[in-house]
């Protein structure tokens, strides 16, 4: 008996296509080339998801060293002080309390220094 494949390297082709949906020329229309550019862009998108943590990291600290600038104190410093106080507030937590609450923010200083 004759098997036909075609019905399974359309379907598998069209996954691939609607994956590069919105990519420029070839790239959104021949299969080669949008493999090519599927692969590539899950590459970019993992690699991504690592650089976002780094970057929100960096955002947190930029934004305490702003706002601990009234109290013409450092980051670093900032930061050995609540370690030795045994202040267990992370980062992020910290600069979401600058933000939004500048007066606990105030008193966490005071506390610290």
């Amino acid at each position: 008996m004759r098997v036909k494949r075609g019905v399974t390297s359309h379907a598998r082709h069209k996954r691939l296509l609607d994956k590069a949906k919105g990519y420029r020329g070839g790239r959104s229309k021949l299969v080669k080339e949008a493999k090519q550019a599927v692969i590539h862009a899950g590459a970019e998108a993992y690699r991504g998801r690592k650089e976002k943590k780094r970057q929100r990291r960096s955002l947190w600290i930029v934004r305490i060293n702003a706002a601990l600038k009234p109290y013409d104190i450092s980051y670093s410093q900032f930061i050995g002080k609540l370690k030795t106080s045994k202040i267990e507030l992370d980062r992020k937590v910290l600069s979401e309390i600058a933000i939004v609450d500048p007066k606990s923010f105030e008193a966490i200083v005071k506390k610290v220094i």
